[in-house]
């Protein structure tokens, strides 16, 4: 049976010495947690139909967990540029309807049989129930935004969602292209996951009114940090710690995704270890141990720990991005979010 192995991706500030806490996801949650309350009981409310059936697909998705990091992400912006009113909480529901809505498109376009390490719905509910019902949530999420009244709000979320499908598509185009060039990748992921990342954290500037340098420096950082999570999301693919996240060591690979540490294995490897990816991946062609040889390849060339340092770049390019902004304690919090989410595997 295949195993994955646990990769070292502590950064640098969780390694200034032992005893030093690791970055913890816990600061900013008890920040925003009372505004989370009202949005997950937005999104119980704006989810309800007649069709009995979309609440009850919507539901098992939604109940599944996750931790709402896009909607935090508004939440922590507005309270970032001291919004005190209560525009926020219906817009961090839209953006969560948004990303749940691309969860269940994409489990049907990968064919994924879970989600969170329970049933994924199109297993349980079908491919088209899946699909019809992603749309309503994108349906439901415009609505809240036209709830909004703001055309700058609705221009943000609805670029991003247009972006988004955009990504989808391009990655339809790298699939089993163990080939694909890096640039090709991070236009995949920037579309894909970083785009939603940056309009959540935007949206808080945009409700508070903030001047355009607070809303560049929102949209920079999660931008930057969304990048981040990506590619550490597609590093622990090929982890033994992806099973503590609710994901089966190995679907990239299984399904053909190419992915950074795979772009640069190809990239560095010899002619012998390109067959392999051409044969696994290109081919689909899968024997097994053959995510165990993937694994030990994607050592041998550093392919993991270098995609971690890509996403320590980014990462520090989202810390610099709220420089502008005056010390509090959100603003912390959203920088501890960055060391979170890159040192998550530990």
């Amino acid at each position: 049976m295949d195993v994955g192995v646990v990769v070292n991706m502590s950064g640098d500030a969780a390694r200034q010495n032992d005893d030093a806490a690791a970055p913890s996801f816990d600061r900013m949650f008890a920040l925003v947690e009372s505004d989370l309350g009202r949005v997950n009981q937005h999104i119980l409310d704006q989810m309800q139909s007649p069709v009995a059936l979309i609440p009850q697909l919507a539901g098992h998705l939604i109940a599944a967990g996750g931790k709402r990091i896009r909607p935090m992400l508004t939440l922590a912006a507005a309270k970032l540029c001291n919004y005190t009113g209560s525009r926020h909480i219906g817009l961090a529901a839209s953006v969560e309807f948004i990303h749940t809505a691309t969860l269940l498109h994409d489990d049907v376009v990968d064919e994924s049989a879970l989600r969170r390490g329970q049933d994924s719905a199109n297993a349980l509910w079908g491919n088209q129930a899946s699909v019809l019902v992603g749309d309503f949530l994108f349906s439901r999420a415009f609505q809240l935004m036209v709830a909004d009244g703001s055309l700058p709000v609705l221009k943000i979320l609805s670029d991003a969602s247009a972006v988004i499908a955009e990504g989808e598509v391009l990655q339809l185009t790298t699939a089993n292209e163990p080939q694909t060039s890096e640039e090709d990748y991070l236009q995949v992921i920037k579309s894909k996951t970083a785009t939603l990342f940056a309009a959540a954290s935007r949206v808080g500037a945009a409700v508070a009114e903030r001047p355009s340098a607070e809303d560049a420096a929102l949209d920079s950082y999660g931008m930057n940090l969304g990048i981040a999570f990506q590619l550490i999301d597609d590093v622990l693919d090929y982890s033994a710690k992806q099973a503590e996240l609710g994901k089966a060591i190995g679907d990239d690979f299984r399904e053909g995704k190419v992915t950074l540490p795979m772009i640069l294995a190809w990239r560095r490897g010899g002619d012998e270890e390109r067959a392999f990816w051409r044969r696994t991946v290109a081919r689909l062609e899968q024997e097994d141990g053959d995510l165990q040889r993937a694994i030990e390849i994607m050592q041998s060339r550093d392919a993991l720990a270098d995609s971690v340092d890509r996403a320590r770049h980014y990462g520090a390019v989202a810390r610099d991005a709220l420089g502008i902004f005056p010390q509090s304690e959100i603003k912390d919090a959203m920088l501890e979010l960055i060391d979170f989410c890159i040192t998550r595997a530990h």
